[in-house]
């Protein structure tokens, strides 16, 4: 699909002086510019289509997207937005050849949700130099809007240091300092599990013990004994998807929660708490940037949502699709462009709005600013129904649930 830029032009009559000639000639740039217009733009659904996230993103990421361009069209019906999606299969490889394809060859002009952190720094180098924005949902490595930022790239819905300080602070200061640690053994573990031991440690807890695991683990159980042994306070899962539901499962089967432990898990998604099941993963504390069912706004894009997923709810990961999809095609209206770097700018210039995060705004180092909520996984008692799984614990401020801006060392933030 093309891309179309059109700019409205007029003649002038010449006139003696060159200065007023000159300012004429900058006055009609200008209005040219302000009238810029695109009409056709492509995005891309780079996701997991059949891996073990295909639950929190894969097709409810495409669901999401196509969302978004349909409340959008509403907005702008005279610009043309095609989706099209594809399947990195969790390796760095495929995920960056697609993205290179689709950047020099089908003329995408936004790459979009991207789960797991090292494909998407793989595509978040592809599209840096290239004239593309990167919208990234579902990675959740904090090096995207830290060390490794980008000026076309803006982090929705979540990162590990927003996860792992919101569990950390709130349940070491609600008395639960002592802390043990079981982490996938690969860096997506190692930095959640060091973002949150930086924060028990400076509230003046304890990490009173630790162990690594090996990725698509099926057995925890010499895992979770050295665990319960270790009496401490908080069991803390530092990792994702099937090993988060497997080691929540195998923790139920040795009645550690209900021998006075507390397990939180650093990244779980509502669509994990479904495949565990409210009787083992009761009582479960986590933070999230998103739940469906948290107001009007949220409940009625789960309607819609649900409609095309088979009565299943969004997942945070795939309502950071929806929002940042929604806020890429505003920004690239108002700013009459398609070029990467311009929509990310516009994003930046102004906030977000829209009925799943509510108002926010993208920082300079491309950081999606919104609240952060710590939850509580329900009793099965408490739910009223099917996906009515938490209970709010505590809402995190915009201004305190992200890192703050001079901790990243993002090369694009300038100094104070």
């Amino acid at each position: 699909m093309s891309r179309l830029v059109r700019a409205t032009t007029a003649r002038v009559r010449p006139v003696r002086a060159g200065a007023r000639l000159l300012a004429g000639a900058a006055l009609l740039l200008a209005a040219g510019a302000a009238r810029a217009e695109v009409t056709a733009l492509k995005l891309g659904v780079l996701t997991d289509l059949s891996g073990f996230a295909s639950d929190s993103t894969g097709e409810g990421s495409v669901v999401a997207a196509r969302l978004a361009v349909e409340d959008f069209r509403k907005e702008k019906p005279e610009i043309r937005v095609e989706v099209i999606q594809s399947d990195h299969q969790n390796k760095p490889d495929i995920g960056s050849a697609t993205a290179r394809r689709w950047i020099t060859q089908e003329q995408v002009d936004a790459i979009l949700d991207v789960p797991f952190s090292s494909v998407a720094l793989a595509v978040q180098e592809v599209v840096r130099d290239s004239k593309a924005a990167f919208i990234a949902s579902g990675p959740g490595t904090s090096d995207l809007t830290g060390p490794k930022c980008s000026a076309n790239t803006v982090h929705w819905t979540y990162d590990t240091w927003a996860l792992a300080h919101g569990t950390a602070l709130a349940l070491v200061r609600a008395g639960k300092s002592k802390w043990f640690f079981l982490t996938a053994d690969y860096a997506f573990g190692h930095a959640l599990e060091a973002d949150a031991a930086r924060v028990v440690k400076q509230e003046g807890g304890t990490v009173v013990g630790g162990v690594r695991h090996p990725t698509a683990a099926a057995d925890f159980s010499s895992f979770l004994l050295q665990a319960q042994g270790s009496r401490a306070q908080v069991i803390a899962l530092a990792n994702a998807v099937g090993d988060t539901v497997n080691s929540v499962k195998q923790a139920a089967e040795f009645g550690i929660t209900g021998g006075g432990q507390d397990l939180a898990a650093l990244l779980m998604q509502l669509s994990d708490v479904h495949a565990i099941g409210l009787k083992d993963a009761q009582g479960l504390y986590l933070t999230e940037g998103f739940y469906w069912d948290t107001d009007p706004g949220t409940r009625a894009f789960a309607d819609r949502f649900a409609q095309q997923m088979k009565g299943r709810r969004p997942t945070a990961n795939q309502a950071g699709v929806y929002a940042g999809t929604l806020a890429y095609l505003r920004a690239a209206a108002a700013a009459g462009s398609a070029d990467g770097r311009t929509v990310v700018a516009r994003m930046k210039a102004g906030p977000t709005n829209d009925p799943l995060f509510g108002e926010g705004s993208v920082r300079e180092d491309g950081r999606h600013i919104h609240p952060m909520y710590l939850f509580q996984v329900k009793t099965p008692a408490e739910s009223r129904g099917a996906f009515d799984y938490y209970k709010l614990v505590q809402t995190i401020p915009a201004a305190e649930a992200f890192r703050p801006l001079a901790d990243g060392r993002c090369p694009l933030v300038k100094a104070p």
